[in-house]
């Protein structure tokens, strides 16, 4: 199975695209998604529609993982990333729907280093012990988007707690996640 993960953003998104067999997930593409040609924010919305079509349409995914809006300081980042995003899952839910899935930072950096509060750095090194390769990546937004599939590919199967919202359940463990793989 085709996971893509999806890091968004209303200046650059991250892309990132993992097969999944069995108990081992293989990389296969990721890179970043541009909308600063267009000064205008508005104008970005139609480019950061069609470029998730684009990237549907070549990779083909089974499913699609997104990372859910995180906090910022400022009300009107907050409310581009939202309105980008908001894009982004317009495009999916032409040929997805029921198949996209959205996960906190704090649990896709649980998932791919054991640490929620990670750096940059950690997840990074994280994805390269995972894939066994020396993986260069152009962007944080990039790397972040290839945890973004791996956590969902780690967190898919996994039986949700009561009243939980597709987080693993407290005393999860990487070794418990990929059990539910495969």
């Amino acid at each position: 199975m085709i996971i893509l993960g999806i890091d968004p953003g209303s200046r650059k998104a991250g892309y990132g695209l993992i097969e999944v067999s069995g108990r081992k997930i293989s990389y296969l593409a990721s890179g970043v998604l541009r909308y600063d040609k267009e000064s205008e924010f508005i104008d970005r919305l139609g480019m950061i529609f069609k470029s998730i079509e684009e990237v549907l349409e070549h990779f083909k995914p089974a499913e699609v993982a997104i990372e859910s809006l995180i906090y910022v300081k400022s009300v009107t980042s907050l409310a581009k990333l939202a309105q980008a995003r908001g894009a982004m899952i317009a495009a999916l839910m032409e040929t997805h729907k029921g198949k996209v899935f959205e996960y906190s930072p704090n649990l896709i950096k649980s998932s791919v280093t054991g640490h929620g509060h990670a750096n940059k750095e950690s997840v990074e090194k994280a994805l390269q012990m995972i894939f066994a390769e020396k993986l260069v990546f152009k962007s944080n937004d990039e790397s972040d988007a290839l945890a973004i599939a791996i956590c969902h590919a780690l967190n898919r199967g996994a039986p949700k707690a009561k009243g939980s919202s597709g987080k693993m359940s407290k005393g999860s463990s990487l070794k418990q996640a990929f059990k539910h793989l495969g």
